[in-house]
């Protein structure tokens, strides 16, 4: 199967580091015309320069700030991939230790953000009768949150419930929602915090319990975001794609 985005514009959030990165490598050697975007404007830079890509450093929890950021592109997005979010520096403690701050925080970069980006692309992917919604939610939107991160774990749930709910408005329209679940990766500096925290014998006992007996690479969650953007996964809409080698 040739997957060709050759005259589609992508927008791929999250695109700093680590699984948004190769998710925006994926789409610019597919032919793609991409446009990258996160709030670590370093990282930002480091993705640009090595892509060639256009990047623009947003918070995309700001609902104005994003609308403002879709308005002013010269071509408006085909495919829109939402691999922003994550745990935003948190570790996993009490419930009696989470403030409002943290709790807000995380979901605000996972699900707020998602829905205002669609909110802002909607309009003109309504008008071509046609468009890619795509947000990288995670093995904890299905189930307990490895990292221990109540908001986290309550964020992309929500995230698959906005997938969801999304998908039954706008199929109508020709636009197709829908969601990767990355089992656990290590693509940035959280996820080796997070397995060098496992000790020898956690990560061990990780491994065991995947199918595949290894842990997966950001290249393999960027291989299942394209397939769900491409023509091919046309009548494909509302669902959750686990890629985490069996463990679901």
């Amino acid at each position: 199967m040739q997957l060709d985005f050759n005259a589609r514009t992508v927008l791929v959030t999250g695109a700093a580091q680590g699984i948004g990165r190769a998710i925006a490598a994926a789409f610019a050697v597919s032919g793609a015309t991409v446009v990258v975007a996160d709030i670590d404007d370093k990282g930002l830079a480091i993705t640009a320069d090595e892509l060639d890509v256009t990047a623009h450093a947003i918070d995309l929890s700001d609902r104005s700030a994003v609308h403002g950021f879709i308005a002013s592109l010269s071509h408006a997005p085909d495919i829109v991939v939402h691999a922003a979010g994550g745990t935003r520096g948190q570790a996993g403690r009490p419930i009696e230790e989470i403030d409002e701050a943290d709790w807000r925080s995380v979901f605000s970069a996972n699900a707020d953000a998602f829905f205002w980006l669609a909110q802002a692309c909607a309009p003109a992917m309504k008008s071509k009768g046609s468009g890619r919604l795509i947000a990288i939610a995670s093995g904890a939107g299905l189930r307990p949150s490895l990292t221990g991160i109540q908001a986290y774990a309550g964020a992309k749930h929500a995230l698959v419930g906005i997938v969801r709910q999304l998908s039954w408005e706008l199929g109508p329209a020709g636009i197709t929602v829908n969601s990767v679940a990355p089992g656990f990766v290590r693509s940035n500096p959280t996820t080796e915090r997070q397995w060098q925290a496992m000790g020898k014998d956690g990560q061990r006992l990780l491994i065991e319990s995947i199918h595949t007996h290894r842990l997966g690479s950001a290249d393999d969650i960027a291989a299942a975001t394209l397939f769900l953007a491409s023509e091919q996964a046309g009548w494909i809409s509302g669902q959750v794609l686990s890629v985490d080698g069996g463990r679901s």
